[in-house]
């Protein structure tokens, strides 16, 4: 059924797959979905001023955002990296990739994240992070469209990191999505939000070991099928200190600086605060 859903969504050009979208996204937003609920309660935490009005209609919009972005991944999915490349109208920050530094791109779940390793494929080796599926066959499905060209997905365990790590050696680029629970394992509390919540450090590590800038790159949605503006802007992880702690705190700020500016294009329907028992 997903298959086909994609597959269908796929022959749909982008205006009128993002009506389809939003369509999803108004559905979504009058039945008692279970993306509603996370995305309702994550905004109630991070936005807790706001009146119930304002919520409700930023929790509208948050989800017809999210009917897009379901909309528009079996389309990116399906086309060619050439193809993908050319929805994408904007590229604003890429001179801070013309120079010699090693480079790890900070990836939020904000916008079409979908399309920027893509994209940045047609160009330039890239290897992105990813976390497995726990469907087989989904993975199979999404590792066999991601996994294409210049563009190479490194599971988030150990062989993943190994292959980050050797990409980074190599002077490659390296895409990493750092605002998800990491596990028990692979974390620190740190705030997002002024929520304190656990926050992946594989990304401050390897910047500090290989000496790498960090640049936090995103592909903001356009209004009306109009495309995506990609976005380049550099993130001084060191800027409070050199220690972990510190820079696994300024990442998360820069996460939540751009989550502002366009709230209703993150994605609110994952249960990111979890570990920090904000959740009722």
């Amino acid at each position: 059924m997903i298959r086909l859903f994609l597959a269908f969504c796929s022959f749909i050009p982008l205006k009128a797959n993002h009506s389809f979208g939003t369509l999803l996204g108004h559905l979504l937003f009058i039945f008692n979905s279970d993306v509603k609920n996370a995305s309702r309660q994550n905004l109630k935490i991070c936005f807790p001023n706001l009146d119930q009005v304002h919520l409700k209609a930023l929790l509208k919009k948050s989800l017809i955002e999210t009917g897009k972005n379901l909309t528009e991944s079996g389309l990116i999915w399906n086309q060619s990296f050439k193809e993908n490349a050319n929805l994408i109208r904007n590229i604003n920050g890429e001179q801070y990739l013309n120079n010699s530094k090693k480079t790890i791109l900070l990836v939020p779940h904000i916008g079409c994240w979908e399309i920027t390793g893509r994209v940045i494929a047609e160009k330039r080796k890239v290897t992105f992070m990813y976390r497995p599926l726990r469907s087989e066959k989904q993975n199979e499905y999404l590792f066999a469209r991601r996994n294409q060209g210049n563009l190479t997905m490194a599971s988030a365990d150990k062989s993943g990191i190994i292959k980050i790590q050797r990409a980074l050696s190599n002077s490659e680029l390296v895409g990493m999505l750092p605002d998800q629970d990491p596990g028990e394992d692979g974390g620190i509390m740190a705030p997002f939000f002024n929520k304190e919540v656990n926050t992946m450090t594989l990304l401050a590590r390897l910047a500090q070991k290989h000496n790498a800038q960090v640049l936090m790159f995103w592909a903001k949605r356009l209004d009306k099928g109009r495309g995506y503006d990609l976005n380049f802007e550099p993130v001084n992880l060191c800027k409070d200190g050199d220690d972990l702690e510190s820079c696994v705190k300024v990442m998360n700020k820069s996460i939540e600086s751009l989550v502002r500016k366009t709230p209703e294009q993150y994605m609110w329907g994952y249960k990111r605060f979890k570990s920090s028992h904000s959740y009722q």
